[in-house]
C-alpha cells in the first residue's frame, strides 16, 4: 500500500489568509490544533468572508497569519497578521477591525466564533463546477470573473468552523511536480493548494483520486479517514505575497484531471479531503501509510 513520510505540516489561522508551516502538531477532530480558528466576516451580510471572492475579499490572501503563542483546543492563542505594507495587527488588538475594515473596503470583524448560518460566497468560473451542482447553489449577483454561489461552511467538518468541507486536507508531492512539468510557465506552489499535510512516496500523480474510503495513518498516532478527493476553484489562481494571478494553473488542472465524484459530477480535482479518524500528535518527517 501507499507510503512515505510527511513532507510539510501548514496551518491558517485565519481563513483565507497565508498560512505557517509547522514542525508538530496535536490534532483534534477539528483538524491540527489553531487551524482556521479565526475568520473575517462581513458586519453587513453576516457572511464569512472567503478569498473565493475575489473582488470583495482577495486582499485576505495579501495577509498572512502566525500564532504568537501555541494554540490550544480550549481558547483562542492570539495571532499576528502581516498586513500588505509589511505592518502589523494582532488579533487581540482593539484595532484590528477598523484596520482590516479599512484593508478591505467594507466593515468586517475578526472573530473565533462562526456567525449564525456559517456560509461563504464565491465565484466560479465558467466551467469549473458541474451545471447541475452550480444551479442548485448560485446565487443573483453580477461578476466578470464568473457566477456567484453561496456555500455552507464545515460541510464534511465539526459545526461551527470554519474549514470549507473537512478538517483535514491531503496533498502529496508527486502531485504538485507533475503539475510544475505540465505547466512549466506557471508558478505551481504549495501556497496555491492550501494543504494541511503535504506527503512525500513512490506515488503516481494524482494518486489521492483514488483514496476515497481509505485510512490514512499519519505518524504513531493520528489517522485520517480519506472521504473526497479535492474538488479545485478560483482561489488556486489567485495572487499572494509574490504570486501572481494565473489563469492558467486551474485550467492546466481541468485538462488533465477532471475526474468523477460520485452524485457531484465532474471536477478538477488535486488532493484529498480527510476528517480525523483517530486524534493525536503528528510531526514533520513522521512516517505516513494507507491501511
Amino acid at each position: 500500500m501507499p507510503s512515505g513520510t510527511i513532507f510539510e505540516l501548514w496551518r491558517y489561522p485565519i481563513k483565507s489568509m497565508r498560512g505557517e508551516p509547522v514542525e508538530q502538531a496535536a490534532v483534534t477532530e477539528r483538524g491540527l490544533a489553531g487551524d482556521r480558528t479565526y475568520a473575517v466576516v462581513d458586519a453587513e451580510s453576516g457572511k464569512v468572508a472567503s478569498a473565493k471572492h475575489p473582488r470583495l475579499w482577495g486582499g485576505l490572501l495579501h495577509c498572512a497569519a502566525r500564532y504568537l503563542s501555541p494554540p490550544g483546543a480550549d481558547a483562542p492563542a492570539p495571532v499576528a497578521i502581516e498586513l500588505p505594507d509589511g505592518t502589523e495587527v494582532r488579533s487581540d488588538d482593539p484595532e484590528v477591525d477598523r484596520r482590516l475594515s479599512v484593508l478591505l473596503g467594507r466593515p468586517v470583524r475578526l472573530t473565533a466564533t462562526a456567525p449564525e448560518g456559517n456560509s461563504f460566497v464565491a465565484v466560479w468560473p465558467d466551467g469549473v463546477m458541474p451545471d447541475e451542482q452550480l444551479a442548485a447553489v448560485a446565487i443573483a449577483g453580477d461578476e466578470a470573473e464568473g457566477t456567484l454561489a453561496e456555500h455552507p461552511n464545515a460541510i464534511a467538518a465539526p459545526a461551527g468552523t470554519f474549514f470549507d468541507v473537512a478538517a483535514l486536507h491531503l496533498l502529496a508531492v508527486p502531485t504538485l511536480t507533475h503539475l510544475r512539468a505540465l505547466q512549466p510557465a506557471s508558478r505551481v506552489e504549495v501556497a496555491r493548494y492550501r494543504p494541511n499535510v503535504l506527503l512525500e512516496g513512490d506515488l503516481e500523480p494524482f494518486a489521492e483520486n483514488g483514496w476515497a474510503g481509505a485510512t490514512v495513518r499519519l505518524g504513531p498516532e493520528l489517522a485520517a479517514l480519506v472521504i473526497v478527493p479535492t474538488m479545485r476553484c478560483i482561489m488556486t489562481t489567485l495572487a499572494q505575497a509574490d504570486l501572481p494571478r494565473d489563469n492558467e494553473i486551474l485550467r492546466t488542472l481541468g485538462g488533465h484531471n477532471r475526474i468523477e465524484i460520485p452524485g457531484l459530477g465532474r471536477w478538477s480535482c488535486a488532493g484529498a479531503y480527510a476528517s480525523v479518524a483517530s486524534t493525536g500528535r503528528v510531526a514533520a518527517g513522521d512516517e505516513w501509510a494507507i491501511e
